[in-house]
């Protein structure tokens, strides 16, 4: 029985996939983005250790909130990295008839055994992945995330052959995932995916900064401001450019 490190959890979350969910963030994230405002999720290992018929358990209190569309949504961190507890968690999910959400950048992603049979068990008992796609560059993308996005846009290609249900997300930054060339790119990109039910703008924020403080860390992007309605206006025009959503 795999155990799941918990970095905290949200029993009212609606912006983390369809309806009303019990959101549980996992501990330990691969990738370094310098937007990042849960640095204290990074690190393996830490947090609350909880079986998945605890977590089950807790979840389904809410239950009745949940409506036709709501159910469980885990997050990070990146989730990915406990995939073992995953395939547990919502497998049993399943048996008591609760909608599973997956929010994910895909970083662990590899069509490479034994990680690739394990994501594909997974995306048996998984209803919807929320996608995110820090930057389509992979040159910048290294520079935001100190990682490559290739494997990660050969998840999006995966999940596309699949037909699992997508909702893409892009963080806009200001002077990095801003500009029309690469919105465009990206928008290019999602047009060639077959799955993809709702493209959503995450404006940057400087909500988490606090965090750095306390973790002794300097934060990487300081005196960049959040986006401005109109610049969030334009990027999602960009991006839903020609989609049928």
């Amino acid at each position: 029985m795999a155990k799941a490190n918990v970095h905290s959890i949200e029993s009212f979350g609606s912006v983390d996939g369809p309806g009303v969910r019990f959101i549980i963030f996992l501990q330990g994230c691969p990738m370094r983005c310098l937007f990042c405002h849960n640095p204290d999720t990074w690190e393996l290992g830490k947090g609350q250790e909880f079986s998945a018929d605890e977590l089950l358990d807790k979840a389904e209190r809410y239950k009745s909130y949940w409506g036709d569309e709501g159910g469980i949504t885990v997050s990070g961190g990146e989730a990915l990295l406990q995939i073992d507890f995953l395939i547990e968690f919502f497998s049993k999910a399943k048996l008591r008839g609760i909608n599973t959400c997956l929010d994910t950048s895909a970083q662990p992603f590899t069509r490479r055994e034994p990680y690739f049979s394990k994501f594909e068990t997974l995306m048996k008992y998984t209803d919807t992945i929320l996608l995110d796609i820090k930057h389509i560059n992979d040159t910048e993308h290294r520079k935001l995330t100190h990682h490559s996005n290739s494997n990660i846009l050969d998840c999006a290609k995966y999940l596309s052959d699949t037909g699992k249900k997508v909702w893409i997300r892009h963080v806009l930054i200001p002077g990095i995932t801003d500009k029309e060339e690469y919105l465009s790119q990206l928008n290019a990109f999602i047009k060639t995916l077959k799955n993809v039910e709702r493209v959503e703008i995450l404006p940057y924020h400087t909500l988490g900064t606090f965090k750095y403080d306390k973790l002794n860390i300097e934060y990487p992007l300081k005196g960049i401001e959040p986006p401005s309605k109109d610049s969030i206006d334009k990027a999602t025009a960009i991006l839903k450019q020609g989609l049928e959503l």
